[in-house]
């Protein structure tokens, strides 16, 4: 119950933050974020590389199981 409070705590100091009325931190979040999204976008990227990769492999390996067992 204590975890759910404070992140809804956490949450509304974030948006206040964000906020150009609350804490004045809205360029300083726009900038981070303008320059964490390509940094992202590279991560995000080579997660899904890795995930296809596994599964062309797993795919192969079904294969040949199943050939195996036909056959």
């Amino acid at each position: 119950m204590k975890a759910l409070i404070l992140g809804f705590v956490v949450i509304i100091v974030a948006v206040l933050a964000i906020l150009p009325a609350g804490l004045g931190w809205n360029y300083d979040v726009m900038a981070f974020l303008r320059g964490s999204l390509p940094i992202a976008a590279l991560v995000i990227s080579l997660i899904l590389i890795f995930v296809g990769i596994a599964d062309i492999k797993d795919r192969a390996a079904m294969k040949r199981e199943k050939e195996l067992k036909n056959g």
